[in-house]
């Protein structure tokens, strides 16, 4: 362990870090992973944006496991791995942060200018107007409408749902946009058949190409939407280190790969290299 801290702090301290985390680092947060350690079977497949948008039933069902997920990912707070990130930065050896988690945890931690991959769960869009608003806002809304649904929450999965049987949602009802009063709302997060903005993905580029290193924290680097910034960096000779707990689909693209938890790792590495604590504000 010493050796490996070493050997991170030594890549970190020369600074132009670039990072690029996964569901991984949430876990000691107590969100659950898609496919590492913590990663648990599912009942259901992930909702893909067709269904959703054109299956009201599928909707009905989402939003019904959703809205009991929602506390577990609001009630979630960063763990020591998100609060070294955020003081690497604050030293001036992160220079960037593209996440795919939608937890919010990195921002919450007080890492600045997060790029936000897939979006984030706090926040709602109305696929009519367009127009956004705070989950809370929503959830309030959804009591409102179903007074009697009263579910005890299982495990929450990493994009904020949980299994329910279809006799828990028989009947529950969705709520359309608070603003033009017709649209359907969705959480502001990329769904699977979605493609992530181009905006998004080309400022997510720029971060890798002015970089000296990658980071990779907690990703298995199964899905092309986060593994192709490792291609990117790998090929134009920019390093990349992988730490996650199990093998990944980038490995073959590593120049270091550690298996460790990020919550101890992390730490230790900025305490090594003197980052203290991000000043509030």
């Amino acid at each position: 362990m010493r050796e490996t801290v070493d050997t991170l702090a030594g890549l970190v301290a020369a600074g132009g870090v670039a990072v690029l985390s996964g569901a991984g680092l949430s876990t000691e947060s107590g969100i659950p992973d898609y496919r590492g350690p913590s990663g648990l079977a599912r009942r259901h497949t992930p909702m893909t944006y067709q269904t959703f948008t054109g299956d009201p039933a599928a909707r009905r069902r989402y939003w019904a496991r959703s809205h009991v997920g929602w506390r577990g990912i609001a009630q979630a707070v960063p763990n020591d791995g998100h609060r070294a990130v955020a003081r690497l930065q604050a030293a001036g050896l992160v220079d960037g942060i593209v996440t795919q988690n939608v937890d919010g945890l990195h921002t919450a931690a007080g890492s600045r200018d997060v790029v936000e991959l897939h979006g984030r769960l706090a926040q709602v869009v109305c696929l009519g107007c367009g127009h956004r608003s705070a989950r809370e806002q929503v959830q309030q809304r959804l009591r409102q409408a179903n007074p009697g649904f009263a579910v005890v929450a299982g495990t929450v999965h990493p994009d904020g749902d949980v299994d329910l049987d279809d006799g828990q949602v028989v009947g529950f009802r969705t709520v359309d946009c608070g603003r033009c009063g017709t649209g359907m709302l969705k959480p502001d997060v990329v769904f699977f058949g979605e493609r992530v903005p181009v905006d998004r993905v080309a400022r997510c580029f720029a971060m890798v190409d002015r970089a000296r290193a990658l980071l990779v924290l907690g990703s298995s680097l199964t899905v092309l939407s986060g593994r192709r910034f490792v291609v990117r960096a790998a090929r134009q000779g920019i390093p990349v280190v992988i730490v996650n707990q199990g093998p990944t689909r980038g490995d073959g693209y590593a120049t270091l790969r550690v298996d460790a938890p990020l919550g101890m790792l992390l730490p230790a590495v900025a305490d090594r290299v003197g980052a203290a604590a991000p000043v509030a504000g």
